[in-house]
Protein backbone atom coordinates (compact mmCIF):
# COMPACT_ATOMS: atom_id res chain seq x y z
CA UNK A 1 0.00 0.00 0.00
CA UNK A 2 2.76 2.64 0.83
CA UNK A 3 4.24 1.51 -2.55
CA UNK A 4 1.04 2.14 -4.38
CA UNK A 5 0.29 5.59 -2.86
CA UNK A 6 4.11 6.65 -3.30
CA UNK A 7 3.46 6.09 -6.79
CA UNK A 8 -0.02 7.92 -6.58
CA UNK A 9 1.80 11.07 -5.56
CA UNK A 10 4.80 10.50 -8.40
CA UNK A 11 1.99 10.53 -10.95
CA UNK A 12 -0.07 13.60 -8.83
CA UNK A 13 3.07 15.66 -8.66
CA UNK A 14 3.70 14.69 -12.37
CA UNK A 15 0.62 16.30 -13.18
CA UNK A 16 1.02 19.38 -10.87
CA UNK A 17 4.30 20.26 -12.04
CA UNK A 18 5.87 20.37 -8.57
CA UNK A 19 7.75 18.21 -6.46
CA UNK A 20 6.58 15.82 -3.39
CA UNK A 21 8.17 18.24 -1.02
CA UNK A 22 6.14 20.78 -1.87
CA UNK A 23 2.52 18.89 -1.82
CA UNK A 24 0.56 20.06 1.06
CA UNK A 25 -0.88 17.03 2.73
CA UNK A 26 -4.36 18.14 2.46
CA UNK A 27 -3.89 18.24 -1.48
CA UNK A 28 -3.58 14.32 -1.52
CA UNK A 29 -7.17 13.36 -2.89
CA UNK A 30 -8.28 10.51 -4.31
CA UNK A 31 -10.42 11.34 -7.40
CA UNK A 32 -13.75 8.91 -8.54
CA UNK A 33 -11.94 8.89 -11.67
CA UNK A 34 -8.87 6.93 -10.17
CA UNK A 35 -11.30 4.44 -9.12
CA UNK A 36 -10.98 2.45 -12.44
CA UNK A 37 -6.95 2.08 -11.93
CA UNK A 38 -6.01 -0.81 -10.68
CA UNK A 39 -2.42 0.68 -9.33
CA UNK A 40 -4.73 2.71 -6.70
CA UNK A 41 -7.31 -0.20 -6.09
CA UNK A 42 -5.60 -1.48 -2.57
CA UNK A 43 -5.78 2.44 -1.33
CA UNK A 44 -9.69 3.02 -2.20
CA UNK A 45 -11.13 1.89 1.32
CA UNK A 46 -8.20 3.73 3.40
CA UNK A 47 -10.13 6.76 5.04
CA UNK A 48 -8.78 10.08 3.05
CA UNK A 49 -7.39 11.34 6.88
CA UNK A 50 -5.15 7.94 7.18
CA UNK A 51 -4.20 8.14 3.64
CA UNK A 52 -2.76 12.40 3.88
CA UNK A 53 -1.02 11.70 7.24
CA UNK A 54 0.73 8.19 5.47
CA UNK A 55 1.84 10.55 2.82
CA UNK A 56 3.15 13.19 6.01
CA UNK A 57 5.26 10.35 7.03
CA UNK A 58 6.41 9.47 3.73
CA UNK A 59 7.53 13.00 2.78
CA UNK A 60 9.20 13.10 6.02
CA UNK A 61 11.28 9.87 5.49
CA UNK A 62 12.22 11.09 1.82
CA UNK A 63 13.29 14.74 3.24
CA UNK A 64 15.77 12.94 5.68
CA UNK A 65 16.87 10.29 2.67
CA UNK A 66 17.70 13.19 0.51
CA UNK A 67 19.34 15.52 2.71
CA UNK A 68 21.44 13.05 5.59
CA UNK A 69 21.31 9.16 4.69
CA UNK A 70 21.65 8.85 1.14
CA UNK A 71 25.16 11.39 -0.09
CA UNK A 72 26.00 8.66 3.06
CA UNK A 73 25.38 5.79 2.08
CA UNK A 74 27.41 2.99 -0.64
CA UNK A 75 24.79 1.93 -2.94
CA UNK A 76 26.91 -0.30 -4.84
CA UNK A 77 25.22 -4.08 -4.79
CA UNK A 78 26.91 -6.59 -3.53
CA UNK A 79 25.47 -9.80 -3.69
CA UNK A 80 27.71 -12.00 -0.84
CA UNK A 81 26.84 -8.77 1.83
CA UNK A 82 22.38 -9.13 1.80
CA UNK A 83 21.92 -7.15 4.92
CA UNK A 84 23.71 -4.39 3.51
CA UNK A 85 22.31 -0.87 3.49
CA UNK A 86 22.61 -0.82 -0.38
CA UNK A 87 20.41 -4.46 -0.51
CA UNK A 88 18.05 -3.02 1.85
CA UNK A 89 17.51 -0.32 0.15
CA UNK A 90 17.35 -1.79 -3.28
CA UNK A 91 14.13 -3.69 -1.08
CA UNK A 92 12.65 -0.13 0.41
CA UNK A 93 13.19 1.39 -3.17
CA UNK A 94 9.29 1.52 -3.71
CA UNK A 95 9.22 4.01 -0.54
CA UNK A 96 11.15 6.72 -2.18
CA UNK A 97 9.41 9.23 -4.57
CA UNK A 98 10.88 9.31 -7.69
CA UNK A 99 11.55 13.44 -7.75
CA UNK A 100 13.83 12.07 -4.71
CA UNK A 101 16.09 9.34 -6.58
CA UNK A 102 16.64 12.23 -9.47
CA UNK A 103 18.14 15.13 -7.19
CA UNK A 104 20.19 12.62 -5.15
CA UNK A 105 20.60 10.60 -9.04
CA UNK A 106 21.52 14.87 -10.25
CA UNK A 107 23.84 15.43 -7.18
CA UNK A 108 25.72 12.20 -7.87
CA UNK A 109 26.20 13.18 -11.81
CA UNK A 110 27.75 16.77 -11.08
CA UNK A 111 29.99 15.31 -8.55
CA UNK A 112 31.23 12.78 -11.35
CA UNK A 113 32.19 15.02 -13.85
CA UNK A 114 35.52 14.43 -15.72
CA UNK A 115 35.62 17.02 -18.55
CA UNK A 116 35.51 20.38 -17.27
CA UNK A 117 34.31 23.50 -19.16
CA UNK A 118 38.26 24.58 -19.83
CA UNK A 119 38.53 20.91 -22.03
CA UNK A 120 37.26 21.49 -25.53
CA UNK A 121 34.29 18.86 -26.18
CA UNK A 122 35.01 16.15 -28.79
CA UNK A 123 34.19 16.61 -31.94
CA UNK A 124 32.48 13.94 -34.61
CA UNK A 125 31.88 14.41 -38.16
CA UNK A 126 28.32 12.94 -40.04
CA UNK A 127 27.85 12.71 -43.71
CA UNK A 128 24.34 13.42 -43.64
CA UNK A 129 24.38 11.75 -47.78
CA UNK A 130 24.63 8.32 -46.45
CA UNK A 131 21.74 8.59 -45.02
CA UNK A 132 19.61 10.63 -47.67
CA UNK A 133 16.12 9.95 -47.95
CA UNK A 134 15.87 8.05 -45.14
CA UNK A 135 17.42 4.45 -46.82
CA UNK A 136 20.67 3.19 -44.84
CA UNK A 137 22.35 1.43 -47.64
CA UNK A 138 24.40 -0.07 -45.01
CA UNK A 139 24.79 -0.79 -41.36
CA UNK A 140 28.28 0.96 -41.63
CA UNK A 141 26.95 4.68 -43.25
CA UNK A 142 23.94 4.55 -40.11
CA UNK A 143 24.89 7.81 -37.73
CA UNK A 144 24.77 5.58 -35.03
CA UNK A 145 28.16 3.30 -36.63
CA UNK A 146 30.05 6.41 -37.75
CA UNK A 147 29.89 8.21 -34.19
CA UNK A 148 30.90 4.61 -32.69
CA UNK A 149 34.00 4.51 -35.50
CA UNK A 150 34.68 8.29 -34.28
CA UNK A 151 34.14 8.09 -30.77
CA UNK A 152 36.10 4.39 -30.35
CA UNK A 153 39.14 6.38 -29.72
CA UNK A 154 37.92 9.06 -27.41
CA UNK A 155 38.20 8.33 -23.24
CA UNK A 156 35.04 7.98 -21.88
CA UNK A 157 36.08 10.52 -19.00
CA UNK A 158 35.94 12.87 -21.75
CA UNK A 159 32.12 11.83 -22.69
CA UNK A 160 31.25 12.80 -18.41
CA UNK A 161 29.93 16.14 -18.59
CA UNK A 162 27.34 18.00 -15.99
CA UNK A 163 24.07 17.88 -16.36
CA UNK A 164 22.62 20.00 -18.84
CA UNK A 165 21.27 23.12 -17.99
CA UNK A 166 20.42 26.99 -18.80
CA UNK A 167 20.45 28.43 -22.28
CA UNK A 168 24.09 26.90 -23.47
CA UNK A 169 24.27 23.52 -22.12
CA UNK A 170 27.62 21.33 -21.84
CA UNK A 171 26.86 18.03 -24.48
CA UNK A 172 29.44 15.24 -24.41
CA UNK A 173 30.73 15.97 -28.07
CA UNK A 174 29.72 18.43 -31.17
CA UNK A 175 28.85 17.27 -34.25
CA UNK A 176 29.53 18.46 -37.55
CA UNK A 177 27.47 17.49 -40.35
CA UNK A 178 29.19 17.77 -44.16
CA UNK A 179 28.06 20.65 -45.98
CA UNK A 180 25.87 22.01 -43.47
CA UNK A 181 25.71 25.05 -42.13
CA UNK A 182 24.51 24.66 -38.41
CA UNK A 183 24.68 27.65 -35.88
CA UNK A 184 24.85 26.46 -32.25
CA UNK A 185 25.24 22.90 -31.05
CA UNK A 186 22.44 21.85 -29.09
CA UNK A 187 19.92 21.52 -32.39
CA UNK A 188 22.10 18.97 -34.34
CA UNK A 189 22.86 17.23 -31.01
CA UNK A 190 19.56 16.56 -30.40
CA UNK A 191 18.84 15.69 -34.16
CA UNK A 192 21.76 13.41 -33.43
CA UNK A 193 20.17 11.16 -30.78
CA UNK A 194 16.83 11.33 -32.49
CA UNK A 195 18.09 9.82 -36.13
CA UNK A 196 20.33 7.12 -34.15
CA UNK A 197 17.14 6.05 -31.93
CA UNK A 198 15.48 5.59 -35.57
CA UNK A 199 18.29 3.78 -36.94
CA UNK A 200 18.26 1.20 -33.93
CA UNK A 201 14.56 0.48 -34.06
CA UNK A 202 14.91 -0.11 -38.00
CA UNK A 203 16.16 -3.17 -39.92
CA UNK A 204 19.38 -1.35 -40.96
CA UNK A 205 21.08 -2.32 -37.39
CA UNK A 206 20.43 -5.64 -35.98
CA UNK A 207 21.25 -4.89 -32.73
CA UNK A 208 17.78 -4.59 -31.46
CA UNK A 209 14.54 -6.44 -32.32
CA UNK A 210 11.15 -5.92 -32.81
CA UNK A 211 9.77 -8.30 -29.88
CA UNK A 212 7.03 -11.22 -31.43
CA UNK A 213 4.18 -9.99 -29.27
CA UNK A 214 3.84 -7.13 -32.58
CA UNK A 215 2.90 -9.87 -34.65
CA UNK A 216 -0.36 -10.26 -32.99
CA UNK A 217 -0.89 -6.54 -32.06
CA UNK A 218 0.43 -6.22 -28.61
CA UNK A 219 3.14 -4.15 -27.34
CA UNK A 220 2.83 -3.48 -30.97
CA UNK A 221 6.17 -1.41 -31.79
CA UNK A 222 8.20 -2.50 -28.71
CA UNK A 223 11.93 -3.87 -29.02
CA UNK A 224 14.21 -6.07 -26.91
CA UNK A 225 18.02 -6.38 -27.57
CA UNK A 226 18.82 -9.17 -29.96
CA UNK A 227 19.26 -12.64 -28.79
CA UNK A 228 22.08 -14.19 -30.42
CA UNK A 229 25.51 -14.91 -30.12
CA UNK A 230 27.46 -11.61 -30.79
CA UNK A 231 30.81 -10.73 -32.03
CA UNK A 232 33.43 -8.26 -31.15
CA UNK A 233 32.18 -5.83 -33.42
CA UNK A 234 28.72 -6.32 -32.21
CA UNK A 235 29.64 -5.90 -28.69
CA UNK A 236 31.81 -2.37 -29.18
CA UNK A 237 28.64 -1.34 -30.87
CA UNK A 238 26.34 -2.49 -27.58
CA UNK A 239 29.00 -0.58 -25.01
CA UNK A 240 28.18 2.21 -27.69
CA UNK A 241 24.44 2.22 -26.60
CA UNK A 242 24.80 1.74 -23.53
CA UNK A 243 26.99 5.03 -23.69
CA UNK A 244 24.35 6.49 -25.29
CA UNK A 245 22.43 6.16 -23.06
CA UNK A 246 24.24 7.33 -19.88
CA UNK A 247 25.11 10.40 -22.46
CA UNK A 248 21.02 11.32 -22.99
CA UNK A 249 20.79 11.33 -19.10
CA UNK A 250 23.77 13.58 -18.62
CA UNK A 251 22.12 15.74 -21.25
CA UNK A 252 18.76 15.36 -20.52
CA UNK A 253 17.62 14.45 -23.72
CA UNK A 254 14.74 12.04 -23.74
CA UNK A 255 15.81 9.01 -26.38
CA UNK A 256 12.13 7.97 -28.13
CA UNK A 257 13.20 3.99 -27.82
CA UNK A 258 10.34 1.90 -27.24
CA UNK A 259 11.94 -0.87 -25.16
CA UNK A 260 10.09 -3.91 -23.25
CA UNK A 261 10.23 -4.21 -19.50
CA UNK A 262 12.28 -6.62 -19.30
CA UNK A 263 14.91 -4.70 -20.88
CA UNK A 264 14.93 -2.19 -18.38
CA UNK A 265 14.93 -4.97 -15.62
CA UNK A 266 17.49 -6.10 -16.59
CA UNK A 267 19.56 -3.36 -16.98
CA UNK A 268 18.83 -2.53 -13.39
CA UNK A 269 19.17 -5.90 -12.62
CA UNK A 270 15.66 -7.30 -11.46
CA UNK A 271 14.57 -10.58 -11.96
CA UNK A 272 11.94 -11.53 -14.82
CA UNK A 273 8.91 -12.41 -13.93
CA UNK A 274 8.28 -15.92 -15.90
CA UNK A 275 4.91 -15.40 -16.66
CA UNK A 276 4.09 -11.43 -17.10
CA UNK A 277 7.37 -10.82 -19.16
CA UNK A 278 7.28 -14.15 -21.18
CA UNK A 279 3.42 -13.24 -22.36
CA UNK A 280 4.40 -9.30 -22.82
CA UNK A 281 7.63 -10.16 -25.05
CA UNK A 282 5.99 -13.42 -26.87
CA UNK A 283 2.18 -13.90 -26.29
CA UNK A 284 2.36 -16.95 -29.20
CA UNK A 285 5.01 -18.69 -26.92
CA UNK A 286 3.06 -17.91 -24.07
CA UNK A 287 0.20 -19.06 -25.16
CA UNK A 288 1.69 -22.63 -26.33
CA UNK A 289 2.88 -23.14 -23.07
CA UNK A 290 -0.11 -23.22 -21.08
CA UNK A 291 -2.08 -25.18 -23.32
CA UNK A 292 1.12 -28.20 -22.44
CA UNK A 293 0.26 -27.14 -18.40
CA UNK A 294 -3.36 -27.12 -19.04
CA UNK A 295 -3.78 -30.70 -20.10
CA UNK A 296 -5.66 -33.46 -18.08
CA UNK A 297 -4.50 -36.12 -19.98
CA UNK A 298 -3.44 -38.41 -23.26
CA UNK A 299 -6.33 -37.76 -25.11
CA UNK A 300 -5.76 -34.17 -24.90
CA UNK A 301 -2.28 -34.26 -25.39
CA UNK A 302 -2.78 -36.18 -28.91
CA UNK A 303 -5.52 -33.99 -29.99
CA UNK A 304 -2.79 -30.81 -29.22
CA UNK A 305 -0.37 -32.41 -31.03
CA UNK A 306 -2.37 -33.09 -33.98
CA UNK A 307 -3.50 -29.15 -33.91
CA UNK A 308 0.34 -28.85 -34.19
CA UNK A 309 1.17 -31.07 -36.79
CA UNK A 310 -1.50 -29.51 -38.89
CA UNK A 311 0.68 -25.83 -38.33
CA UNK A 312 3.36 -27.70 -39.54
CA UNK A 313 5.58 -28.07 -35.78
CA UNK A 314 5.29 -31.81 -35.14
CA UNK A 315 6.16 -35.07 -36.59
CA UNK A 316 4.84 -38.15 -36.86
CA UNK A 317 5.34 -40.58 -33.74
CA UNK A 318 7.44 -43.45 -33.78
CA UNK A 319 5.18 -45.38 -31.94
CA UNK A 320 2.20 -44.99 -34.06
CA UNK A 321 2.88 -43.82 -38.04
CA UNK A 322 0.02 -41.91 -38.15
CA UNK A 323 0.05 -40.43 -34.63
CA UNK A 324 1.69 -36.87 -34.34
CA UNK A 325 3.93 -35.54 -31.84
CA UNK A 326 6.18 -32.73 -30.96
CA UNK A 327 9.75 -33.17 -30.21
CA UNK A 328 12.00 -31.14 -27.48
CA UNK A 329 13.08 -28.70 -29.93
CA UNK A 330 11.72 -25.15 -30.14
CA UNK A 331 12.32 -21.64 -32.65
CA UNK A 332 14.37 -18.79 -31.01
CA UNK A 333 12.74 -15.39 -31.46
CA UNK A 334 15.51 -15.02 -33.96
CA UNK A 335 13.84 -18.35 -36.19
CA UNK A 336 16.49 -20.10 -35.60
CA UNK A 337 15.42 -24.10 -34.43
CA UNK A 338 17.19 -25.36 -30.96
CA UNK A 339 17.31 -28.27 -29.29
CA UNK A 340 16.00 -28.09 -25.43
CA UNK A 341 17.67 -30.37 -24.36
CA UNK A 342 20.49 -33.23 -25.42
CA UNK A 343 19.64 -35.55 -28.27
CA UNK A 344 16.44 -33.12 -28.38
CA UNK A 345 15.05 -33.77 -31.58
CA UNK A 346 14.90 -37.95 -31.30
CA UNK A 347 13.20 -37.13 -28.17
CA UNK A 348 9.13 -37.23 -28.51
CA UNK A 349 6.76 -34.92 -26.38
CA UNK A 350 5.14 -37.88 -24.46
CA UNK A 351 2.09 -37.50 -21.03
CA UNK A 352 5.39 -38.58 -18.81
CA UNK A 353 7.71 -35.58 -19.99
CA UNK A 354 5.09 -32.50 -21.32
CA UNK A 355 5.82 -30.34 -18.33
CA UNK A 356 9.38 -30.97 -18.66
CA UNK A 357 8.56 -29.88 -22.49
CA UNK A 358 6.79 -26.98 -21.49
CA UNK A 359 9.09 -25.56 -18.34
CA UNK A 360 12.27 -26.15 -21.87
CA UNK A 361 10.42 -23.53 -23.73
CA UNK A 362 9.62 -21.16 -21.25
CA UNK A 363 13.49 -21.10 -19.52
CA UNK A 364 14.84 -20.51 -23.26
CA UNK A 365 12.62 -17.31 -23.87
CA UNK A 366 13.70 -16.00 -20.73
CA UNK A 367 17.42 -16.67 -21.34
CA UNK A 368 16.85 -14.87 -24.32
CA UNK A 369 15.10 -11.88 -22.91
CA UNK A 370 17.80 -11.93 -19.99
CA UNK A 371 20.34 -12.10 -23.05
CA UNK A 372 23.51 -11.97 -20.41
CA UNK A 373 26.03 -11.24 -22.57
CA UNK A 374 24.53 -8.63 -24.42
CA UNK A 375 23.01 -6.58 -21.32
CA UNK A 376 26.55 -7.22 -19.84
CA UNK A 377 28.14 -4.73 -22.93
CA UNK A 378 25.07 -2.42 -22.35
CA UNK A 379 25.81 -1.60 -18.63
CA UNK A 380 29.31 -1.61 -19.38
CA UNK A 381 28.94 1.24 -21.98
CA UNK A 382 26.37 2.83 -19.13
CA UNK A 383 28.66 2.43 -16.74
CA UNK A 384 31.24 4.22 -18.28
CA UNK A 385 29.20 7.38 -18.27
CA UNK A 386 27.09 7.58 -14.93
CA UNK A 387 28.18 5.36 -12.00
CA UNK A 388 26.11 1.94 -12.10
CA UNK A 389 25.32 2.02 -8.13
CA UNK A 390 22.34 4.79 -8.77
CA UNK A 391 20.42 1.83 -10.40
CA UNK A 392 20.21 0.47 -6.96
CA UNK A 393 17.81 3.04 -6.33
CA UNK A 394 15.57 2.64 -9.58
CA UNK A 395 12.72 0.56 -10.30
CA UNK A 396 12.74 -0.71 -14.21
CA UNK A 397 10.01 1.95 -15.17
CA UNK A 398 11.61 5.00 -13.44
CA UNK A 399 14.69 3.78 -15.15
CA UNK A 400 12.84 3.88 -18.63
CA UNK A 401 11.62 7.65 -17.47
CA UNK A 402 14.97 8.77 -16.83
CA UNK A 403 16.31 7.61 -20.06
CA UNK A 404 13.64 7.59 -22.31
CA UNK A 405 11.00 10.25 -20.50
CA UNK A 406 7.25 9.86 -21.59
CA UNK A 407 5.71 9.21 -25.12
CA UNK A 408 3.36 11.90 -25.04
CA UNK A 409 3.41 15.65 -24.89
CA UNK A 410 1.73 17.90 -21.69
CA UNK A 411 0.35 20.70 -23.25
CA UNK A 412 -0.75 22.58 -20.27
CA UNK A 413 3.32 21.82 -18.65
CA UNK A 414 4.47 23.18 -22.44
CA UNK A 415 2.41 26.47 -22.19
CA UNK A 416 3.36 26.90 -18.51
CA UNK A 417 7.63 26.64 -19.82
CA UNK A 418 7.32 29.32 -22.77
CA UNK A 419 8.51 32.86 -23.21
CA UNK A 420 7.40 35.53 -25.40
CA UNK A 421 9.51 37.80 -26.89
CA UNK A 422 9.76 41.07 -28.65
CA UNK A 423 6.97 42.68 -27.13
CA UNK A 424 4.54 39.68 -27.57
CA UNK A 425 2.34 38.07 -24.73
CA UNK A 426 -0.40 35.11 -24.35
CA UNK A 427 -3.08 36.89 -25.06
CA UNK A 428 -2.52 37.81 -28.45
CA UNK A 429 -4.99 36.74 -30.99
CA UNK A 430 -2.31 35.01 -33.06
CA UNK A 431 -0.90 33.08 -29.72
CA UNK A 432 -4.75 32.36 -29.21
CA UNK A 433 -4.24 30.64 -32.31
CA UNK A 434 -1.38 28.76 -31.74
CA UNK A 435 -2.47 27.22 -28.59
CA UNK A 436 -5.57 26.25 -30.02
CA UNK A 437 -4.25 24.69 -32.99
CA UNK A 438 -1.88 22.44 -31.04
CA UNK A 439 -4.83 21.81 -28.78
CA UNK A 440 -6.61 20.38 -31.73
CA UNK A 441 -3.34 17.74 -32.75
CA UNK A 442 -2.89 14.57 -31.80
CA UNK A 443 -0.50 13.08 -30.00
CA UNK A 444 1.66 11.77 -33.33
CA UNK A 445 1.53 15.70 -34.52
CA UNK A 446 2.03 17.19 -31.22
CA UNK A 447 5.69 15.20 -31.19
CA UNK A 448 6.34 16.52 -34.91
CA UNK A 449 6.04 20.08 -34.16
CA UNK A 450 8.22 19.28 -31.14
CA UNK A 451 10.44 17.45 -33.38
CA UNK A 452 10.24 20.74 -36.28
CA UNK A 453 10.95 23.27 -33.17
CA UNK A 454 13.89 21.85 -30.92
CA UNK A 455 14.91 18.57 -32.77
CA UNK A 456 13.80 16.00 -30.09
CA UNK A 457 10.90 13.79 -30.18
CA UNK A 458 10.42 13.88 -26.71
CA UNK A 459 10.60 16.71 -23.74
CA UNK A 460 11.24 16.48 -20.20
CA UNK A 461 8.52 16.03 -18.31
CA UNK A 462 9.73 17.59 -14.97
CA UNK A 463 11.98 20.99 -14.73
CA UNK A 464 14.06 22.17 -11.66
CA UNK A 465 12.27 25.71 -11.84
CA UNK A 466 9.34 23.49 -10.52
CA UNK A 467 11.54 23.52 -7.11
CA UNK A 468 10.87 27.40 -6.81
CA UNK A 469 13.86 28.55 -5.78
CA UNK A 470 15.54 31.64 -7.22
CA UNK A 471 18.77 29.79 -8.53
CA UNK A 472 16.57 27.72 -10.54
CA UNK A 473 17.32 26.85 -14.27
CA UNK A 474 15.14 25.25 -16.59
CA UNK A 475 16.14 22.10 -18.27
CA UNK A 476 17.02 22.31 -21.98
CA UNK A 477 15.53 22.78 -24.44
CA UNK A 478 13.06 24.65 -22.44
CA UNK A 479 11.89 27.16 -22.29
CA UNK A 480 9.65 26.93 -25.82
CA UNK A 481 10.37 30.58 -27.00
CA UNK A 482 7.59 32.27 -29.22
CA UNK A 483 9.13 35.83 -31.39
CA UNK A 484 7.60 37.49 -34.37
CA UNK A 485 9.27 36.33 -38.07
CA UNK A 486 12.09 38.07 -39.08
CA UNK A 487 11.49 40.75 -41.25
CA UNK A 488 7.95 42.51 -42.52
CA UNK A 489 7.87 41.44 -45.66
CA UNK A 490 4.64 40.38 -47.22
CA UNK A 491 0.85 39.44 -45.73
CA UNK A 492 1.51 37.56 -42.63
CA UNK A 493 -0.92 34.69 -43.73
CA UNK A 494 1.45 34.33 -47.11
CA UNK A 495 4.84 33.31 -44.46
CA UNK A 496 6.05 30.43 -43.01
CA UNK A 497 6.69 29.11 -39.45
CA UNK A 498 10.28 29.26 -39.03
CA UNK A 499 12.31 27.74 -36.38
CA UNK A 500 15.87 28.12 -34.60
CA UNK A 501 16.04 24.47 -32.97
CA UNK A 502 18.61 25.31 -30.65
CA UNK A 503 16.76 27.68 -28.87
CA UNK A 504 13.92 26.11 -28.89
CA UNK A 505 12.36 29.39 -30.54
CA UNK A 506 9.47 29.73 -32.75
CA UNK A 507 9.54 32.55 -35.36
CA UNK A 508 5.36 32.91 -35.88
CA UNK A 509 3.93 35.06 -37.81
CA UNK A 510 0.31 36.74 -36.79
CA UNK A 511 -2.02 34.79 -39.06
CA UNK A 512 -5.32 35.61 -39.38
CA UNK A 513 -7.56 32.69 -38.42
CA UNK A 514 -7.42 29.77 -36.74
CA UNK A 515 -7.73 27.74 -40.00
CA UNK A 516 -4.48 29.54 -41.86
CA UNK A 517 -2.25 28.15 -38.28
CA UNK A 518 -3.58 25.06 -38.23
CA UNK A 519 -2.28 24.53 -42.16
CA UNK A 520 0.88 26.71 -41.48
CA UNK A 521 1.52 24.58 -38.43
CA UNK A 522 0.49 21.31 -40.61
CA UNK A 523 2.78 22.33 -43.40
CA UNK A 524 5.88 23.03 -41.51
CA UNK A 525 5.57 19.65 -39.05
CA UNK A 526 5.43 17.38 -42.44
CA UNK A 527 7.53 19.36 -44.27
CA UNK A 528 10.91 18.93 -41.97
CA UNK A 529 12.84 16.26 -43.84
CA UNK A 530 15.44 18.55 -43.53
CA UNK A 531 15.28 19.97 -39.76
CA UNK A 532 18.84 21.52 -39.66
CA UNK A 533 17.99 23.71 -42.46
CA UNK A 534 16.01 25.85 -40.06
Amino acid sequence: MDVALVQYINRLCRHLAITPARLHPHEVYLDPADAADPRVACLLNVPIESLRLRFALLQSLNTTLETFFLPLVELRQTPMYTHSIAALLKEAKGLIFYDTKVTVMNRVLNATVQRTADHAAPEITLDPLEIVGGEIRASENSYFCQAARQLASVPSSQLCVKLASGGDPTYAFNIRFTGEEVHGTSGSFRHFLWQVCRELQSSSLSLLLLCPSSAVNKNKGKYILTPSPITYGEEQLLHFLGQLLGIAIRADVPLPLDLLPSFWKTLVGEPLDPDQDLQEADVLTYNYVKKFESINDETELEALCAEIASQHLATESPEGPNKPCCRFTYLTMTGEEVELCSRGRHIPVAWENKDIYAAAIRSLRLRELQNVECVTAVRAGLGAIIPLQLLTMLSPLEMELRTCGLPYINLEFLKAHTMYQVGLMETDQHIEFFWGALEMFAQEELCKFIKFACNQERIPFTCPCKDGGPDTAHVPPYPMKIAPPDGTAGSPDSRYIRVETCMFMIKLPQYSSLEIMLEKLRCAIHYREDPLSG
